[in-house]
């Protein structure tokens, strides 16, 4: 059994944006499978997906990604290894072309697991990263979105945040999310992306990838309870669907969010309590792959979709 789920952030997707949100969710999917197909491991298929994501400026990762109060760009992300529970997270990192490949080199660097700020950037030169030139990362989408914020005020829409997990031919799950957080926040707020057990999480018997309202998901510790639920004898599906009920019940509508999630033995989820969410994903259990991807106004199960993708 090999498989991934990618996410494109939940929350409420403008109608015009559902084919680009769901076509970069479907390149991301398949550039995560093709790395477990050719016998490549979970870790390295998440964060091929996340890069796909934070490439694509539908997004809100990498470039066109939100923009701060400030009209600056700052950066979250963290991708974990199911097998040992190595992880590596960056912050509040400014003009940061892929976040996701500096988090994997403070995993692989193992002597921290986050890296936060300005400050990161003399980690990631040792380890061949430069900051993207002023202003190349800020697209007219994410302008025009600052801009209506400041004079009108405006409620965030949309959602964009990314992530991936999988589960390789070795039984091996990884998790990757990253994001550029809430639009118009202050510089140096970090979300829930880059903790672990909040954002991001992966073990032995789960990886998850959160999205929607970080400040709930961090009080929820969304993912590592989804962890534990699952190590109880719940479905991925159904553990996700109960704690972003007990998000909403606890913390009111504006706690509506989303999570994917696959487990050890590739039962996969992709649950949300928001108007919409952006998601697609690949699943091979011996018999030829299957694939499903869509911007998700529904509730049918991922399982369903996926059969009748088939």
């Amino acid at each position: 059994m090999i498989a991934i789920v990618v996410h494109g952030g939940a929350g409420t997707i403008e109608p015009a944006r559902h084919a680009a949100a769901t076509a970069g969710c479907a390149a991301a999917a398949r550039r995560g499978y093709a790395r477990l197909a050719a016998g490549g491991a979970a870790l390295d298929a998440v964060q091929a997906a996340v890069r796909a994501l934070e490439d694509d400026p539908a997004f809100n990762a990498g470039v066109g990604a939100v923009l701060t109060r400030d009209g600056t760009v700052e950066l979250d992300a963290a991708i974990m290894d199911g097998v040992d529970g190595r992880i590596g997270a960056i912050a509040a990192v400014p003009d940061l072309r892929r976040p996701i490949d500096l988090a994997r080199a403070v995993l692989d660097d193992g002597e921290h697991v986050l890296l936060a700020g300005a400050a990161a950037w003399a980690f990631a030169r040792r380890h061949g990263h430069a900051p993207a030139p002023p202003g190349t990362m800020v697209t007219a989408r994410a302008l025009a979105r600052w801009r209506a914020q400041r004079i009108e005020r405006a409620a965030e829409v949309g959602g964009g945040t990314v992530g991936a997990v999988a589960i390789d031919g070795a039984g091996r799950l990884a998790a990757a999310t990253s994001t550029g957080g809430i639009l118009g926040k202050r510089p140096g707020r970090v979300g829930d992306s880059p903790l672990p057990g909040c954002g991001t999480w992966a073990d032995r018997g789960l990886a998850a990838s959160a999205t929607g309202p970080g400040e709930a998901i961090i009080r929820a510790t969304l993912t590592r309870r989804l962890a534990l639920a699952v190590e109880a004898g719940a479905t991925p599906a159904a553990a996700a669907a109960a704690l972003l009920d007990e998000m909403i019940a606890t913390g009111g509508a504006a706690a509506g969010a989303g999570v994917i999630a696959v487990d050890r033995a590739g039962r996969i989820a992709a649950t949300h309590r928001t108007p919409t969410m952006a998601f697609a994903a690949v699943r091979d259990d011996g018999r030829g792959a299957q694939a499903a991807a869509g911007t998700s106004t529904a509730t049918a199960p991922l399982e369903a979709q996926l059969a009748s993708a088939g």
